[in-house]
């Protein structure tokens, strides 16, 4: 481990969470973020888009909802306990993972350092009846790619290195992944009414829609796969969020 990216174990975790679009990480994961915030961790919430094309509504322009949609982020995260919002105002439904992308990126990841990574999971495609929105993977796939090698990589974009930002390793990743590969799980039990109440700020999405017994299903899932797992502590969970989790090893 270099000098710039050795830990003081004694101070807070750094934790990223990078997805597509607000209210992506409420619904992957803001029980699990709430109950970091809640130990004292510090977390960062970057948005590769601001969902401008996410509303039928006629009386909205691609414009007005960006500045909706990013207050709304702004809002959950205050709920859930993240001070910091970052939106990289990539366009809507039309999320690629190139080579701009992943700079994007290698750059925020630079700026923060974060320890630990919650991304979205570029293999998963649809589950069950769900077609996964093509940003999502695109995001993921991105995430992965400037987590390894480009973060890391000292000759890889080194513009980088003229903006006086230095190589990071990231250490630990989590990743939304479908059922099948999830191997990590966290007890949510108590962050759950925290979760809803991030959600609820997302009103332009929400609309007259009440996800809650949708999304408590999904943690009771959750907890109950962990169970057959015979993961540790699952016993004790009713809710939990799942995840696949890499330890890079730095």
């Amino acid at each position: 481990m270099t000098e710039h990216n050795a830990r003081d174990l004694n101070s807070p975790r750094r934790v990223m969470a990078i997805m597509a679009h607000p209210d992506d990480i409420e619904f992957i994961c803001g029980a699990t973020i709430a109950k970091w915030a809640s130990e004292g961790q510090e977390i960062t919430f970057v948005l590769g888009t601001s969902g401008d094309k996410g509303s039928d509504d006629p009386n909205y322009s691609s414009e007005k909802l960006m500045q909706t949609r990013e207050d709304e982020q702004r809002a959950a995260a205050d709920v859930l306990g993240v001070k910091e919002v970052v939106f990289l105002r990539m366009r809507d439904a039309e999320l690629v993972a190139d080579l701009e992308t992943r700079k994007k990126i290698t750059r925020v990841i630079r700026q923060h350092k974060p320890d630990a990574v919650v991304c979205q999971d570029p293999t998963a495609r649809f589950q069950g009846s769900y077609i996964q929105h093509p940003d999502h993977v695109a995001m993921g796939e991105a995430v992965l790619a400037a987590i390894y090698p480009s973060a890391r990589d000292r000759l890889t974009f080194p513009d980088l290195l003229n903006e006086g930002l230095e190589p990071h390793k990231v250490s630990e990743v989590y990743i939304a992944a479908g059922d099948d590969n999830v191997d990590h799980f966290i007890d949510t039990s108590a962050f759950l009414e925290k979760k809803f109440e991030a959600l609820k700020a997302h009103a332009s999405q929400m609309g007259d829609w009440n996800p809650q017994d949708m999304i408590a299903r999904w943690s009771r899932d959750a907890a109950a796969i962990a169970r057959t797992r015979n993961y540790p502590g699952a016993e004790e969970m009713e809710y939990a969020e799942a995840f696949k989790y890499i330890n890079i090893g730095y």
